[in-house]
């Protein structure tokens, strides 16, 4: 009669890494697309004043976002240092403002458009004149929504 013998040793089985690439790929496209991007770049330098009674926005897309401070330095050369508007990520006049609000209103679904807020982020040194020139201009533009951004209030 024959004898089993017993293998001494045995060795567990390898893991098999074939499809490790796919899952690396998945995790890449995974966050390729859930990433946001910032919108553009800030040209302009806004210390918003502080304040002690805020609100947030709760829907961002309704928001139209209107920054007025000086140019930042890499600007200064080619725009001054005088307080400049900046709509999205460009430099713009008053007159651009209009514009600027209709082609955020066509993204805007129909029932949601009343709801269209604007956004002025201020910054601290500005004089009002320019403030209230753009005020002016959304009030034209039928734009009646207006909110300043503030950041909370630091308590010492």
């Amino acid at each position: 009669m024959a004898h089993f013998q017993k293998k001494r040793g045995k060795a567990s089985p390898e893991v098999s890494t074939a499809s490790l690439p796919d899952i690396i790929f998945m995790l890449l496209f995974f966050f390729m697309v859930v990433t946001v991007l910032r919108d553009g770049e800030r040209k302009v330098k806004v210390v918003v004043p502080e304040a002690t009674q805020l609100q947030k926005l709760e829907q961002k897309s309704l928001v139209n976002h209107i920054w007025i401070g000086r140019p930042v330095e890499k600007f200064q050369d080619l725009y001054g240092t005088k307080p400049r508007i900046q709509l999205g990520d460009k430099f713009a006049t008053e007159n651009d403002i209009p514009l600027f609000l209709e082609q955020h209103k066509i993204k805007v679904p129909e029932p949601q458009r009343p709801q269209i807020t604007s956004s002025l982020k201020v910054d601290g040194d500005v004089t009002m004149g320019i403030v209230s020139d753009v005020k002016t201009i959304l009030r034209k533009s039928g734009q009646l929504k207006v909110n300043y951004s503030a950041r909370p209030k630091q308590t010492r």
